[in-house]
């Protein structure tokens, strides 16, 4: 399987410019798209990888330096959520409900 850095060169120069609230939104509407191609693989599997390329730009941005620990737990839980695993006991529609009060919270601030 190659990889496709693709998604995450073009989104890559304007990610730094969004706060950490809209940051997480757009993550959470890959999140939402991944609970709404559950019977679609291709498209499915689309939003996981787009999802995790917006974990992985959040990550590495300097600014959240001090909330890592909890980007990259929701990263841990929504990876196990797409695998199908409940090992967390949360699942995609949990992760959809958690992303949903960043999306609210970036349209306040607009």
């Amino acid at each position: 399987m190659e990889i496709d850095l693709t998604h995450l060169e073009s989104v890559r120069p304007s990610w730094a410019k969004f706060s950490l609230v809209e940051q997480m939104a757009n993550i959470g509407s890959e999140v939402h798209r991944t609970l709404l191609a559950k019977n679609n693989k291709a498209r499915y599997w689309g939003a996981v990888t787009r999802a995790l390329d917006l974990f992985w730009l959040t990550i590495e941005d300097p600014r959240w330096k001090g909330r890592r620990r909890e980007i990259l737990r929701t990263r841990e839980l929504f990876s196990a959520a797409a695998l199908g695993s409940d090992r967390f006991k949360t699942s995609l529609e949990d992760l959809d409900r958690y992303f949903d009060c960043f999306a609210w919270l970036a349209q306040k601030d607009r």
